[in-house]
């Protein structure tokens, strides 16, 4: 079944004034606030706007937030409580007679403002702007503000839970707004007060429909007249329409302009972001004098989406491609200035991106506006994610939180969707009492169909959405599914069960089941820790190779089906989420980019899938300290090496030498490289249409020989088959083998598991403190019985690496696990008790691990030995109760 919407696109409202004298003040200012706040937090609660000066206090820029860095260590838990924030006004005495407020672009999660110490306004919500008004304000230099924002879990509020962590702080802009007594208005929900949407869109013509609210709070009646001028890119005026009005005191009027009539529009899409402009004005009748002025950038076309087609854009079908986003970076936690949230979209526009899932909650501004710019589609939705709570609080705070994100976000092209539920079931209350879980599915249910009504009546121009995860019955039966005008599934077939070839039927499932409701995939993605690498990549490994053919799966069973209306990787970029714990703990590692946004292999692979222009990429980029052991009689090391391309063909260089051309399939080709010891200049070329597109790459390699004749040093993991790469160190770990004679090895053990766990084939997830290189730690050897390195003569540091695994309670599901069969196993601690001998010298007596450093902490146990015959280097691992174990080793000549 198609739905047509004519529609009339339109972005974020920019004030912009006509050339005024120097004595006549502007209509509109905004004031910039963020410099020199001063900040304290209130750990105790206990103070009020009476007695901030018993706060220790720290001079903050905005945006802030608390708890850039706390989300990060090895603690458990970060900060959620209360801040303030305090700082005084300049107020210019032009501005008496002016209406004077504080907008906050966002602040996280419940904000109360004081002037003066008594009370101005208070605003719930951690991702919506607002403002509160200022009144009675001395202008004599004296006027402070005092914000106190509280990230406290309050049930409330959502979110109530979610895989992504919950900053506080002012960590959006804050400016002062200055209006005149009378002004365009929407006193509820922070917007400007003016609006535009389209009606009859089409190639031929299309309505712009202006409307909005005004306010009249000066001391007199007001004649008024409200003028909209509607200009093409170049400022060309195509037609001005003009209404009148009169406002009586303090009275909110409704007005609706003429409707403007353009004919052969240039429409809008991402392929030509074409903006018009609207400049509404408001004027006395009599005098003339501007008001307040209001300039909206307008994009005008129509769009549909089929239950078996797919997506519609201007009449033509359109396949939606592109990621969500989370909106925190490295080392800033949420407090991101809007250049670095702007070169996030630059960054999917880069990748052929053309649609962007605003998740789980409304974003910068700037965010969209760059959509609407660039020419990037979009979903936004507010932050009920897991679970709600079941109270008329709860659904009001939803309610509200609905309405500001529609009326503050309206004016934006980029905006097609408006969802307001993810997930919403993962987190299942009363399992254990079917009726009482009965009555919270139809509580859930009664929300989302009160959030869609208020949707569809505030907004009939977009759609409206719902992301469920993979439990389809689940949804289905709570009558979910039947809600939203169209569904957004979260599928991870492959990562948190099943395979990645499970992807493609489990579409077919879906759609066979509802085949009258349109569909996107909203989430899928694997992790992939841009540290690791495998040979042999398999589930839940982390490395880029296995991301790399998870999202080769994915990609072409979302292209194949035209029933899938678009498709978002889960994430654009890495993010916080503070509970996690895995290779990078409090990091989702699912990203294109990672939380400083430096590319991965697979953001390249979306580049050669979806970008036009013609790009030859060497790997991931960023793979350029590599090593692996001799496999050739001349001590090289023969590796693959992966090009990324969307051109037909691709010849390879490796140090001046062609290894000839290869063909690229399903946008890669793979080269068996034999690299030297050292520097290796990688070149890869291709041609299009004559001219040279070409990549190049200088690959530091280490080799490491079979026989240890020339042996330096050696960084080996064990249980695991995967390379490890520390940058900051410039260390390679690579995993240790079985013990050769003349090389190096491990003699018995097994390799770590736990026990009944549907996810990893090893090691463990659990956070090891005391590190920043956990992979090295969560694999281990169990039962080892020695380990033999055949070096030559000389003084060697040997430093073992442990970690008690086992322990500390359940080792459970991840904590947003998306597949419920995975398995949940009891983590037992085992006794083991050890003797530890380096060539034949006891170096460590009766260690016990667990008993000694705790679970998941990191040993080192360094020690110096001699090898003064051909025995080379030998650890010996003696049981005195349990299995010894090992995770990692290194071994360094020192002369």
């Amino acid at each position: 079944m198609k739905k047509i919407i004519p529609f009339l696109l339109f972005f974020a409202f920019s004030s912009t004034f006509a050339q005024k004298p120097k004595d006549i003040l502007p209509a509109r200012i905004s004031v910039n606030l963020n410099q020199n706040w001063s900040f304290a937090k209130d750990p105790s609660k206990q103070v009020s706007s009476l007695n901030l000066k018993d706060l220790k206090w720290a001079v903050v820029h905005i945006p802030h937030t608390w708890n850039a860095f706390d989300v990060m260590d090895d603690v458990p838990g970060y900060y959620r409580g209360i801040g303030w924030y305090k700082k005084k006004l300049s107020l210019k005495p032009e501005w008496k007679n002016k209406k004077i407020y504080l907008y906050f672009e966002g602040a996280n999660q419940e904000t109360t403002v004081y002037l003066n110490g008594k009370k101005a306004g208070y605003h719930v919500d951690g991702y919506n702007a607002f403002r509160i008004p200022l009144e009675n304000l001395k202008f004599d230099g004296s006027d402070e503000v005092a914000v106190k924002v509280d990230n406290s879990f309050n049930e409330s509020i959502a979110p109530l839970t979610a895989d992504f962590t919950f900053f506080g702080g002012i960590y959006r802009n804050v400016s002062l707004w200055v209006l005149q007594p009378v002004h365009f208005e929407d006193n509820l929900y922070a917007s400007k007060g003016v609006y535009v949407h389209g009606d009859r869109v089409s190639k031929t013509g299309a309505e712009v429909v202006v409307n909005g609210n005004l306010i009249n709070s000066s001391k007199t009646v007001k004649k008024l007249s409200i003028v909209t001028t509607f200009s093409d890119a170049a400022g060309k005026k195509i037609e001005e329409v003009k209404s009148s009005v009169t406002a009586d005191l303090n009275q909110l009027i409704s007005f609706k302009q003429p409707v403007i009539a353009v004919k052969q529009p240039n429409l809008w899409s991402p392929e030509n972001p074409y903006l018009y402009q609207a400049s509404t004005r408001l004027l006395e009748a009599e005098t003339g004098k501007v008001l307040d002025e209001v300039k909206v950038s307008v994009g005008l076309r129509f769009f549909s989406f089929d239950a078996e087609k797919g997506f519609f854009l201007n009449g033509m079908p359109y396949k939606l491609i592109g990621a969500s986003r989370h909106q925190d970076f490295e080392g800033m936690g949420n407090a991101v200035p809007s250049a670095l949230q702007v070169k996030d979209i630059t960054l999917l526009k880069g990748v052929g991106g053309n649609f962007l899932r605003v998740a789980h909650y409304p974003q910068d501004q700037a965010v969209l506006d760059a959509c609407d710019r660039m020419g990037i589609l979009t979903s936004v939705e507010i932050p009920i994610v897991n679970e709600i709570t079941e109270t008329e609080d709860f659904y009001r705070n939803s309610r509200n939180m609905q309405l500001e994100m529609i009326k503050q976000n309206y004016n934006h092209p980029s905006v097609i969707i408006w969802a307001y539920m993810n997930e919403v079931l993962l987190k299942m209350k009363f399992n254990n009492d079917p009726e009482r879980k009965q009555k919270y599915l139809t509580n859930i249910a009664t929300l989302a169909q009160s959030l869609e009504d208020l949707t569809r009546a505030t907004d009939p121009t977009r759609y409206t959405m719902m992301a469920n995860h993979g439990d389809i019955n689940g949804y289905t039966k709570a009558g979910l599914t039947k809600i939203p005008m169209l569904i957004g599934w979260n599928l991870y077939q492959g990562w948190y069960g099943g395979k990645s070839e499970d992807f493609g039927p489990n579409l077919d499932k879906i759609h066979q089941l509802m085949p009258d409701k349109p569909i996107l995939v909203t989430e899928y993605g694997a992790d992939a820790d841009p540290r690791i690498h495998a040979a042999e990549p398999i589930r839940f490994d982390k490395s880029l190779e296995y991301a790399m053919l998870y999202h080769q799966i994915y990609i072409k069973d979302i292209l194949k089906r035209p029933f899938v209306a678009g498709a978002a990787v889960w994430n654009l970029s890495d993010f916080n989420s503070e509970t996690r714990e895995e290779t990078m703990p409090h990091v989702n590692n699912k990203g294109l980019l990672t939380l400083s946004r430096k590319p991965k292999n697979t953001f390249y692979l979306y580049k050669a899938n979806f970008q036009t222009k013609p790009f030859v990429k060497i790997g991931d980029g960023s793979w350029t300290l590599r090593g692996g052991l001799a496999n050739t009689g001349a001590n090289q090391s023969i590796q693959r090496l992966q090009v990324i391309s969307n051109t037909d063909t691709v010849e390879l260089w490796v140090n001046g030498k062609s290894l000839g051309k290869k063909n690229t399939v399903e946008r890669l080709s793979n080269w068996e490289v034999a690299f030297k010891n050292g520097k290796n200049e990688i070149r890869a070329v291709s041609f299009v249409n004559g001219v040279k597109i070409e990549d190049r790459s200088t690959i530091e390699f280490q080799v490491i020989p079979k026989a240890l004749a020339n042996f330096k040093a050696i960084n080996i993991v064990l249980g695991s088959q995967r390379q490890f790469i520390d940058e900051q160190k410039q260390e390679i770990w690579f995993p240790s083998q079985p013990y050769q004679p003349g090389s190096w090895g491990h003699n018995g053990g097994e390799a770590f598991k736990i026990k009944n766990s549907g996810r990893q084939s090893y090691g463990t997830d659990k956070n090891i403190r005391g590190t920043f290189n956990d992979p090295i730690y969560q694999t281990q050897l169990l039962g080892l019985e020695s380990y033999q390195l055949d070096v030559p003569k000389g003084k060697y540091e040997v430093t073992l690496h442990f970690a008690e695994l086992m322990g500390n309670g359940i080792q459970s599901v991840l904590p947003y696990n998306l597949d419920s069969l995975i398995a949940v196993s009891k983590d037992v601690p085992e006794q083991r008790i050890f003797d530890v001998y380096l060539n034949d010298k006891l170096v460590i007596k009766n260690i016990n691990i667990a008993a000694t450093y705790g679970i998941a902490n990191s040993v080192q146990k360094k020690f110096e030995c001699i090898v003064a015959d051909d025995r080379g280097i030998k650890i010996l691992f003696k049981s005195i109760k349990g299995k010894p174990v090992l995770n990692a080793l290194q071994v360094k000549k020192i002369n």
